[in-house]
């Protein structure tokens, strides 16, 4: 199919029109507060491993992308409304694909807990961390606070609203343990080295995917069908490479 007519497609799709930005541009729901996938700084300008393969998808439909910042709480509202899809770190659950659809999984991931370094001895598991005393953090609205609120009943969960920031809640001594994915995990630990991976491991098997609004049937395969082909072509191990230390799988 020829770039005109896949323009044309996506066009009436994903409903991209003039009225939400620049026309014929797909429009990017992120969060932008969560590194290595998006982030979003103080001057608005967007990084990431999932804003680099956003920019990937658009190019190869033969247009540009426009980033629409949203946030954890209101993602699954904001697709098809405020944005054509949504990308940054999406972890697929049940609950959003009511709502909701998902791309196939580009990235497998799972929950786990981050703590200082000097710490890591005290948390070797989930029960160690769910005790009196241990003040867990989280950002709310997203998968770990789920997480938090359905498996931890002893430990104090504290809500903090800037992810950007959070994982300076642990340095300063303000909380004692993060959960939250794996790649963040690792990607935290060449940022601070003061944290570290507890010893528990992880606590899930998840998937990372792309959502997109209900009605968007056929740009989910073309969402699926360009992340085929920049498997095949080695786009995908290079950006992933650069974001997250290896090929991602």
């Amino acid at each position: 199919m020829g770039t005109a007519a896949v323009l044309a497609a996506l066009i009436a799709v994903a409903g991209c029109t003039a009225k939400h930005g620049a026309a014929h541009a797909l429009r990017v729901c992120s969060t932008g507060d969560y590194r290595p996938f998006t982030y979003r700084d103080a001057a608005g300008q967007w990084s990431g491993l999932d804003i680099d393969l956003a920019r990937d998808l658009a190019h190869r439909l033969g247009t540009g992308a426009v980033f629409v910042p949203t946030t954890w709480a209101t993602l699954t509202d904001d697709v098809g409304s405020a944005c054509d899809l949504a990308m940054g770190g999406i972890t697929v659950t049940p609950q959003r694909a009511q709502k909701a659809l998902f791309s196939d999984s580009y990235l497998h991931d799972g929950k786990a807990a981050m703590v200082r370094c000097v710490d890591v001895p005290r948390y070797r598991s989930l029960a160690e961390i769910d005790q009196p005393g241990v003040r867990v953090i989280v950002n709310p609205g997203g998968t770990n606070e789920q997480f938090d609120r359905g498996h931890l009943h002893r430990a104090t969960i504290m809500e903090y609203p800037d992810n950007n920031t959070i994982f300076e809640q642990l340095l300063a001594g303000a909380a004692d343990v993060m959960i939250t994915d794996s790649s963040e995990i690792r990607w935290q630990e060449t940022q601070h080295r003061q944290l570290c991976a507890a010893r528990a491991g992880m606590f899930t098997d998840g998937q990372k995917a792309y959502l997109l609004p209900r009605s968007a049937t056929a740009l989910q395969r073309r969402v699926n069908d360009w992340l085929g082909r920049i498997r095949r072509d080695g786009s995908f191990a290079q950006i992933s490479r650069r974001w997250l230390g290896s090929a991602a799988n």
